[in-house]
């Protein structure tokens, strides 16, 4: 009987709390704060930051940093609102850096 392995999952570096699932990835081509960012439609087990407008790559955005809801690193930042029509698919959607998030179950 072959061993049963659990969905895979992305966690924190720092204390492997779990922060999202792989099958919630949207898209791997994102600029992050420290290199490469995912954009996930969920995130779980983070504790969302207070809104504040950044100008990104891809124009002005109301964003909140995330945190792990365990240790408080920060991993990334929640997309509150797009103020470009063409950037309105990011609103309520979440960019975790790379070198924040470890996988496991892969």
């Amino acid at each position: 009987m072959g061993e049963t392995i659990g969905p895979r999952l992305y966690c924190c570096c720092n204390c492997r709390n779990q922060v999202s699932l792989h099958d919630d990835i949207i898209a791997k081509t994102f600029q992050g704060r420290y290199g490469r960012g995912f954009l996930f439609s969920h995130a779980m087990n983070i504790v969302v930051g207070p809104k504040e407008d950044r100008h990104l790559m891809t124009g002005l955005h109301t964003v909140a940093d995330v945190y792990c809801g365990d240790c408080h690193e920060v991993l990334g930042w929640k997309y509150e609102r797009a103020y470009e029509a063409s950037q309105k698919y990011k609103e309520g959607k979440f960019i975790l850096e790379k070198s924040k998030i470890v996988m496991e179950n892969f």
